[in-house]
């Protein structure tokens, strides 16, 4: 099945869909990535704080696939901040590779490094413990610096809001390539979208099919749609990010689902435009972490 590419501003091609493996559970993530695959995806995202690499590194040598096929994400994680290349060379050894494809910050939020957890360090109090006086901005210098090793082939960002985005761009020399948020049609985000497409910035939706359990599934107006495509409604929602220019990262380790995923439906102007008000009313966000600090988007 042809999957259509996006263009990103380091001049790489990225598969519009990709295979999430947040929350996949050890035992599963790597056969889910070889199933993945061997059926046709060209595109995993990944990251290190996810616990799974190792596995993902795995599944992809099972696959039989040749590396240089297949675009590889990871994430640097907040305790990592002023760590960059430690953090790079411990997933590339993870991963079993030489490279990888596109690396980003995980989420705008330093870490101490050196606190009572590698992943999720505290205060006395219970309080998310963060790295007192490191900026993001110092973070990029380290991504760039690693970018111009080869050990990553882009780098971008995740979970950023427009007002964290401006600040950024205001000392990066290098633009970020993607900036992966939270979008589903309860959370279109729509003025970010478009926003970061008119800054060259390719926008990517994780958990597009919202939660478990998800009311996105059996959303009327979702299933309407479904049925004039004869397709499911976890088909509608994937397709949805890609007709707006989104690289999409369904996740699953069931291989009749993952294969199901991989396919666009050719929505119309309707569709989508009927798509983008569903939110009205409805806006819900699944993914919301406590951090101690404010992210600026429009709605947390």
């Amino acid at each position: 099945m042809s999957i259509p590419s996006f263009k990103l501003n380091s001049g790489a091609e990225i598969p519009a869909i990709g295979l999430g493996t947040w929350q996949s559970p050890p035992g599963e993530v790597g056969k889910a990535v070889e199933a993945a695959l061997k059926i046709g995806y060209r595109h995993i995202d990944g990251a290190w704080v996810y616990g799974n690499e190792a596995e993902v590194g795995q599944g992809i040598k099972a696959s039989g696939v040749p590396r240089e096929e297949i675009f590889l994400t990871s994430k640097l994680w907040c305790t990592f901040h002023s760590k960059v290349e430690e953090a790079v060379e411990n997933s590339l050894k993870l991963l079993q590779t030489d490279y990888i494809d596109l690396y980003l910050i995980h989420w705008p939020v330093p870490l101490n490094p050196n606190g009572n957890d590698p992943k999720f360090p505290t205060t006395p109090d219970g309080a998310r413990d963060l790295h007192a006086g490191w900026k993001i901005a110092d973070t990029w210098k380290q991504m760039e610096a690693v970018l111009a090793t080869g050990k990553v082939r882009a780098i971008g960002i995740s979970n950023f809001s427009q007002a964290f985005v401006e600040d950024l761009l205001k000392t990066a020399k290098v633009t970020p390539a993607v900036n992966q948020i939270e979008l589903h049609p309860y959370l279109p985000q729509i003025e970010l979208v478009e926003w970061l497409q008119s800054k060259g910035i390719t926008p990517q939706a994780y958990s597009p099919l919202g939660s478990t359990n998800s009311p996105l599934l059996s959303d009327p107006a979702i299933l309407k749609i479904a049925e004039k495509h004869g397709a499911g409604a976890g088909n509608v929602l994937i397709s949805y990010q890609v007709a707006r220019g989104v690289v999409v990262l369904p996740k699953s380790v069931t291989p009749s689902r993952i294969a199901d995923n991989f396919k666009v439906l050719p929505l119309d102007a309707e569709d989508v435009e009927t798509l983008n008000k569903i939110h009205v009313g409805k806006i819900q966000r699944f993914v919301r972490p406590v951090w101690p600090i404010d992210l600026k988007f429009d709605k947390w």
